[in-house]
């Protein structure tokens, strides 16, 4: 077992093996560019601490994990968890964190090599990151939005699971944009049209460039865009330029970006990721409030491209009870947490029975509004 404190000390070709599904958010270039272009380590918070279990030399098991020293860029919100410790004269930080730094996306945690049998090696993973947690006198261990191999590991590892409630977008095969809207109710069908509409009663122009099309020039106009929905909030960006820069020289076939553009200026942009079986939406930018032009870059341009390419789902990022009427239906996603101290362990087990049902009633409500005319049960059990 090896701990990685930087990406460089394990080759991309190695790294990538172990990520047999081209999950983009866990490939070897994209966790490297954010450490290279500080938005991890250093007085970031976020410090690399990612496993490593070799075999003859050669790697066959890994896990993303990070030293947190605050719970920021999770979107799995424990504050209140670090407030009862702090009540009780305990320190909840440092933490462990097996994710994906501002990343709230679903996808493997326990990567094994497909020659190997995944049981032991997650079992070391997960054994050698609780040890951690214990021998450092860490309050906890936290993986967040595993997908469902890996919180079926975390729970025979008897971690305690937490349920929480996405919006997704499903393919069923559409052929174009018109025949995805038959699915819809009336009204809902006449409510998107018109917001469509409305872009080019603006005079807005949207398009969506592949990353090989996205040099530096380009950066250098979206990136400000990115920047100021994190200005908004007084807050600094969690990527920098620099990043965006070189994962698009590293890995541009899984990156995309939709455009808009008024009287020739760009006016807003949101960035994409894809790993050829689903669309990622995961930032969004605008320089003034345009009507309806957040839903036709952050969905419809998603959609129209997802159908256009095959793709068989969209997730299109945190939140959103507004996503649901543009036909992104509940999704069920999962954190898995160890927590050092027996007490506060099952202080958390008797709040996670207790917010479970809450989130799964509240699942069910926004399916029961859905917009389709065959609604669907809630996915992601």
């Amino acid at each position: 077992m090896r701990r990685l404190h930087s990406m460089a000390e394990v080759t991309p070709a190695d790294w990538n093996r172990l990520n047999g599904s081209g999950f983009p958010f866990l490939r070897h270039e994209f966790l490297l560019a954010l450490e290279q272009t500080g938005c991890v380590g250093g007085r970031s918070g976020w410090q690399p601490q990612n496993l490593l279990v070799e075999r003859e030399g050669q790697p066959v098991g890994a896990m993303p994990l990070y030293l947190k020293q605050h719970s920021m860029g999770e979107f799995v919100f424990d504050f209140a968890w670090a407030e009862a410790y702090q009540r009780a004269g305990r320190r909840y930080y440092p933490k462990l964190v097996g994710a994906v730094p501002f990343t709230p996306v679903a996808g493997p945690r326990l990567l094994v090599a497909d020659t190997a049998d995944p049981a032991p090696i997650t079992a070391r993973l997960l054994h050698a990151a609780c040890q951690q947690v214990d021998q450092a006198g860490l309050s906890s261990l936290h993986v967040l939005f595993p997908d469902e191999a890996g919180r079926r590991a975390l729970s025979a590892a008897g971690l305690l699971l937490r349920k929480a409630c996405q919006f997704r977008w499903h393919n069923a095969g559409y052929a174009s944009f018109d025949d995805y809207l038959g699915a819809m109710s009336a009204a809902k069908r006449k409510k998107i049209r018109r917001e469509r509409k409305r872009i080019a009663e603006q005079g807005i122009e949207v398009a969506t460039l592949q990353g090989p099309a996205l040099d530096p020039e380009r950066w250098n106009e979206i990136y400000p865009l990115y920047a100021s929905t994190f200005a908004l909030r007084g807050r600094e960006p969690y990527m920098t330029q620099a990043f965006f820069e070189q994962i698009t020289r590293t890995m541009p076939e899984q990156l995309a970006v939709s455009l808009a553009h008024r009287q020739g200026r760009l006016i807003a942009a949101a960035i994409l990721f894809t790993d050829g079986d689903t669309l990622y939406g995961r930032h969004w930018g605008a320089d003034a409030d345009y009507h309806s032009l957040h839903f036709e870059l952050c969905y419809y341009q998603g959609i129209d491209y997802c159908i256009a390419h095959g793709l068989r789902a969209f997730d299109p990022g945190t939140q959103g009870e507004h996503k649901l009427a543009r036909g992104f239906l509940p999704h069920y996603s999962w954190s898995a947490h160890y927590l050092a101290e027996p007490a506060f362990a099952r202080a958390v087990a008797d709040f996670l029975q207790r917010e479970q049902p809450l989130v799964e009633y509240y699942a069910q409500q926004m399916t029961a509004h859905g917009p389709f005319r065959d609604q669907r049960p809630p996915t992601g059990e």
